[in-house]
């Protein structure tokens, strides 16, 4: 074999199998430890200590985001294993976190409760940690996230002290609360949430999207698991295709792909669906955040600075609801959305986000981390910032109130700073994975979803 081929293919090799040696090389980055360390600043200073409340963004105060909690009780970890803060410092946090939300009211009241049948309301308000106002839903998903959170640190401090017994107790308290099978509400699949004063949502979590943790842990429940037609429903309705030359299941936005695999490793194990595809979720994620890569080298709406180095579309902020004639193109930009791109849904309005390359470095290392250096490079102080990337930014929106190399976010979210410091780490080291892998809850889920293989039967 020509020696240039020889070459070719064995960096080929090297790609195609991250995480391996590729991507252990790249784990060593500094850049990765600098924009870990500043992600996980976010959490770290901006949670109310007493309380263990994260706000949904920063610095803009609204109120905390239960998901966002679930983010932080996982970065505390690891900010302990990478010397940010002391273990003593962690757990500190970690059981005043568990304490508040143990202790929250929980009622069918419509205001002044946390939540109610353990699972708590999508947006807490910052003074009594009870539903911040009327729209605001019991949800379904954010308490999954929270719990998963919960269950990191429950098998994480493990050690003997009074301080992490108590964290253990706690979090096994908090999880057993929730009746997962009241959600289904009398349905095969679990409902998105409840309100009041009109009672559950009348949508369910059909189909590929971020709930799977949401389903491994209701499914695991000692005291009130659903059965396996949640998982059944969920994977009914997948749609298998092929985009941008790669076959997977699709959904849009990369949050989707990621949220679940911050703390479940999907490698080498695979459900009914999954096995009739031959690849494994893990896979699935690696080539959808491939495909917006593609997408971004192919720019077909001739946005501005899209490239194969500048990507990632997923929910996150952005420039406001406005209308206006760029490069002779009509331009329509929206606030705050579910941006994404697939065979079967896309909404893409110029505005990239870091949390999509950056909640994806595990998956695709060799081109998640170059995107993220080529955004901090390219746009400097306009996006990066002491707490790591600004949520995201519009190179297309230029206005005389923004930089000449378009518009920046004021914030960063707490659901999107989370993906960020936990696939890191995952790429770094597999923490939260292998921390995961030692929950019974998780086990037991992943089971009656029936995964199988790889990692999970040799747990048996």
């Amino acid at each position: 074999m020509h020696f240039k081929l020889r070459k070719a293919v064995f960096v080929l090799l090297l790609m195609l199998s991250a995480p391996t040696l590729f991507a252990q090389r790249l784990s060593w980055d500094p850049f990765l430890d600098t924009l870990q360390h500043r992600t996980f600043l976010f959490f770290w200073d901006c949670t109310d200590p007493n309380t263990g409340l994260t706000p949904d963004r920063y610095p803009t105060l609204t109120f905390s985001s239960t998901a966002a909690i679930g983010f932080a009780l996982t970065s505390y970890g690891i900010g302990a294993e990478r010397g940010y803060i002391t273990r003593t410092q962690a757990r500190q946090r970690v059981l005043a976190t568990l304490k508040y939300l143990w202790k929250a009211p929980q009622g069918a009241d419509r205001m002044g409760r946390g939540g109610y049948k353990g699972f708590f309301y999508h947006f807490l308000d910052f003074q009594n940690g009870s539903r911040f106002a009327k729209d605001v839903e019991l949800s379904s998903i954010d308490t999954g996230l929270l719990m998963a959170g919960v269950l990191f640190c429950q098998s994480y401090f493990s050690k003997s002290n009074a301080i992490e017994k108590e964290i253990r107790q706690y979090a096994d308290s908090l999880y057993r609360r929730v009746d997962w099978d009241w959600m289904r509400n009398n349905s095969g699949l679990l409902s998105m949430g409840w309100y009041p004063e009109r009672g559950f949502i009348d949508s369910y979590w059909r189909g590929y999207d971020e709930s799977m943790i949401l389903c491994i842990l209701a499914l695991g429940s000692p005291t009130h698991a659903v059965s396996e037609d949640v998982w059944i429903g969920r994977t009914s309705s997948y749609v298998w295709a092929r985009y941008y030359g790669k076959e997977f299941v699709s959904f849009g936005p990369l949050f989707g792909h990621q949220y679940s695999h911050c703390w479940i490793d999907f490698r080498g194990i695979h459900d009914t669906y999954m096995k009739s595809k031959g690849i494994d979720y893990f896979e699935n994620s690696r080539r959808a955040t491939y495909t917006h890569q593609a997408y971004g080298k192919e720019n077909p709406n001739h946005w501005r600075g899209y490239s194969d180095s500048l990507w990632g579309w997923t929910a996150c902020d952005g420039p406001g609801d406005a209308a206006m004639t760029v490069d002779g193109r009509q331009r329509n930009f929206q606030s705050y959305s579910a941006r994404g791109v697939s065979v079967d849904w896309a909404n893409d309005d110029g505005t990239i986000a870091p949390t999509a390359a950056g909640g994806s470095v595990a998956f695709a290392p060799e081109i998640s981390v170059p995107a993220l250096k080529t955004m901090r490079n390219a746009y400097g102080d306009i996006i990066w910032r002491p707490y790591g990337f600004a949520d995201a930014f519009n190179p297309t929106f230029v206005t005389s109130s923004t930089s000449p190399k378009g518009w920046a976010a004021a914030d960063y979210l707490g659901i999107d700073q989370g993906p960020i410091v936990i696939m890191v780490e995952n790429l770094r080291s597999e923490l939260v994975w292998n921390v995961m892998k030692k929950n019974p809850y998780v086990l037991q889920g992943l089971r009656q979803a029936g995964f199988a293989g790889g990692w999970l039967d040799k747990k048996k």
